[in-house]
Parts: structure tokens; sequence; C-alpha cells
């Protein structure tokens, strides 16, 4: 069963006159179950469709449905609503209420009676290990607390669909890796469908059952991250070099034989071959024979990294 359908999704902005396409011809859909990545730089157009399925954007055409509902349509807002929880990348939190104050008060806004919500309550605190902290107000959280208690508040009230927009922006390492563990242990022990946002590669690779690489608004490859690795197939070397000047003369590693791919991103050069392991030193060789400095060396597996570079030529962060 489709959670959601999207099909030729596409959103115009006008500024002063010029169109500003942030999303062009979307189509993909997620399955029941499912946790979906949208993987994008900034600016790709991911808290666009997310604001679009979550119905606070209205799409200028294209179509999209969320739990059955078309959210194109203005009377179905409700029903989408009902059925969706959001946990926004801005924090959206009562600082002068307890953790616990933040979820009832939620919880009222759907309606949930005083014997569902109490229960649900201690079922959602246990759950992102906020017990202990439940009746302490929330403006003494650290930031890992908030957040988990936004995850918390966003499945309150049993969503079918929980979209995350950024769900670890900001964080750092340590509290990053506790938010994925919740997230996996909420899709796991709720059977929440779960659609998010990131520009965080690694995020995308250790949550997402699928991910759906956007780019300049446009949706250029949806399939599981292993998937998408395998585009690229074979080791890569990259190497760093001491003179940027010298990416000009790359062109020397094609009289390798064994080099199936040249890439050049910024002061590196990317190449891509099997069996790399042995073929490091005929590499080097052949750099020190043409006069390129090389900084450094290192041999690794494809990552959605590679494959982003690989699709628009450009890296993610760019």
């Amino acid at each position: 069963m489709k959670a959601i359908e999207v099909e030729n999704l596409t959103k115009r902005f006008n500024n002063r006159g010029d169109a500003i396409v942030a999303l062009d011809h979307v189509s993909f859909s997620v399955e029941s179950g499912e946790i979906f990545g949208v993987l994008g730089p900034n600016g790709s157009g991911k808290t666009t469709l997310i604001k679009i399925l979550t119905t606070l954007l209205k799409p200028t055409s294209g179509f999209a449905r969320v739990a059955g509902f078309d959210v194109t349509r203005a009377g179905n807002k409700d029903n989408v609503r009902a059925c969706i929880g959001v946990v926004f990348q801005e924090p959206a939190l009562d600082w002068r209420l307890t953790g616990r104050e933040n979820l009832d008060f939620h919880a009222r806004m759907y309606g949930m009676k005083r014997g569902e919500r109490e229960k649900r309550l201690e079922e959602v605190l246990k759950l992102v290990e906020l017990e202990d902290k439940a009746d302490l107000l929330v403006d003494k959280y650290s930031g890992g607390m908030k957040r988990r208690l936004e995850l918390a508040r966003g499945f309150m009230h049993r969503p079918e669909i929980l979209f995350l927009d950024e769900p670890t922006l900001g964080l750092d390492t340590h509290t990053r890796r506790m938010i994925w563990n919740y997230i996996k242990k909420l899709n796991r022990e709720e059977g929440v469908t779960i659609v998010l946002t990131t520009h965080y590669l690694e995020e995308a690779d250790y949550l997402c059952d699928r991910v759906g690489i956007i780019d300049y608004g446009r949706i250029i490859a949806v399939d599981r991250p292993e998937n998408l690795k395998n585009l690229i197939g074979s080791d890569l070397v990259s190497l760093e070099l001491n003179n940027p000047d010298d990416v000009d003369n790359i062109e020397v590693f094609k009289k390798l034989d064994f080099i199936r791919d040249i890439k050049v991103y910024h002061n590196y050069v990317i190449l891509k071959m099997e069996r790399a392991e042995f073929r490091i030193p005929a590499i080097m060789e052949l750099a020190a024979h043409e006069g390129i400095a090389i900084r450094a060396v290192n041999l690794r597996k494809p990552s959605l990294e590679d494959v982003f570079l690989h699709l628009t030529g450009r890296g993610l962060r760019e």
C-alpha cells in the first residue's frame, strides 16, 4: 500500500516578477511502513516538498496523495492533518511548559480523551527515554532532549505518517546518533511511515529504506542506498593534489587502462577502478613521472556523496 503518491508536483514562487522554480515535476511514492529519505543540498526544494505534503503550501501544479487524501483539494486538509505528524526544522515547543504539559496540550489539540491521553503520554515518554525529565520545564532541556520531545509530540496522536524536516540539524554527532536510534525504534515499534529530509549523507544511508535524491527542485534518483551506491560499482581512489592547478593535467591518468572514470572535485581527483588496493603504486608512479604532487591518497568504497557527484557533477555540500 502506498502511504504517499506524488506525480509531477511543481511549485513556483514569484519574486519581483521572476518565477523561481522550487519543485520541478517531482514524482515518487512511499510505501506504508518504510523510512523514506529526501536527500539534497540546502535550497534544493526539500522543505517546500514537505510543506506541500503537510498541506502548508499549495502546489502550482501536479498531484499528491497522503494517506489516501489528495492534498491539493482544500476540503482534504483536516483529513490529511489528522493522519500525519510533523517535526519541523525550527523548534515549536513551548519552553514555559514542562515536557509532559507540551505533550498533553498537543494531545488535547487532537481531541484525545483523558484516559487515552495519559496512557499515551507514558508510552511516548518511555520510547524517547524522557520519563525522568517529563516534569522539568523545557527551557531546562538540552538540544538533544528538545529534539526527542519534538519526536514524541509528533507521534503522540498515533499518526500514520511522520514527517521529519532535517531532524538532527545543529546537533552534535553523539546526539545525532541517539536521535537516529529513536527514529528507527519508532518505525519498528509503532509501525509509522517516516519521511525525512536531510543533507547528511550518513543519516540517509543509516536510516532510510529508500532515498530520493533531489537537486534544483528535481528528483534525479530514487532507490535503496545500496543500489544507488552500486551505480558507481567500483573502488574509488581519491588523490588530494598538493597544487590545485594540477587538475589541468588529470588527463594523464587515462594512460592507465584500469581506470574506468575520472572526476574532479576542487583539488581532489577521484579515480574509479577495480581492485584498487593493487593499483595505487602504478598511480603514484605515473603522478611522480608527470610532476603531479600528491598530498594524500584515500581508498574507499562508494558513498552517497559519490552518487550525488556522479549524477550531478558536483558535491552535495556545494
